[in-house]
């Protein structure tokens, strides 16, 4: 008589078999827009599986949170090298606040947004109530696992090849459409060791329904720039733009 399989394993094999997985339409059309055909589609199946959609499974092995781990300084390197190799005259200190912009999770989610993947994430019924696949989070965080996936799979080559299509909006975009501009300003006066933009009203001038304000900005070493607005902080964004043109921080790919 042929032994009993081991509990242990038989539970085990039936949880795999539960496990959420991709259909085959989902997986050729994530691998048509990113140019890359997996060998393991183990990888991607797990890059789009949020931690919601394991039921006792386990979700360290399952899920995409190592994953997204990997694929976080998989980015991290490839945006560094990029900044890197465009820049070459830029100290360290200019590079960091546009490393930043273009890793943290509001830019991952915008790129998983650029290719459309937020309807093949596999959420489980209460991230499914809660519009989970238009969330800036589990988008970031599905957009990084995707990468570190692909790094995987393939290495850093097509990783970068997907790094260069999700991004590919954000790269053509001006820094002040990325962030705030007094913000922006901000960031990079502390990358490089300066004192924090100060903002003083020059002028305020017509009539009380059509006021014309004029806000200067005066930056430590750098010098000090005016620019007009109907409001105070419309002209206080407006010269810290142009404070940012000064500096060469206006374009970012």
């Amino acid at each position: 008589m042929k032994p009993a399989r081991p509990k242990r394993k038989r539970l085990r094999s039936q949880s795999a078999d539960q496990l959420p997985r991709l259909n085959a339409t989902a997986i050729d059309q994530i691998e048509a827009r990113i140019g890359y055909s997996f060998k393991s589609k183990d990888l991607l199946h797990i890059a789009f599986t949020h931690s919601s959609a394991l039921a006792g499974q386990d979700v360290g092995k399952y899920s995409n949170q190592r994953m997204e781990f990997l694929g976080d300084r998989v980015l991290g390197l490839v945006i560094a090298e990029r900044l890197y190799q465009r820049r070459p005259t830029e100290r360290e200190g200019a590079l960091a606040p546009r490393l930043n912009r273009f890793v943290n999770k509001g830019a991952c989610a915008e790129a998983f947004r650029h290719l459309d993947f937020g309807q093949f994430i596999l959420l489980g019924i209460s991230e499914q109530k809660a519009d989970g696949q238009h969330k800036k989070s589990i988008l970031g965080d599905a957009c990084e696992a995707l990468i570190g996936a692909v790094y995987l799979d393939g290495g850093l080559k097509p990783a970068r090849i997907l790094i260069e299509k999700a991004w590919l909006p954000q790269f053509g975009n001006s820094a002040e459409r990325l962030k705030d501009p007094k913000t922006l300003l901000q960031e990079v006066a502390q990358a490089r060791d300066l004192a924090l933009p100060i903002y003083r009203e020059v002028s305020r001038t017509g009539p009380d329904h059509a006021l014309e304000f004029v806000m200067a900005v005066d930056l430590d070493s750098i010098g000090s720039v005016e620019a007009s607005g109907t409001s105070k902080q419309a002209a206080e964004r407006a010269a810290a733009r142009m404070m940012l043109d000064q500096m060469d921080l206006k374009n970012d790919s």
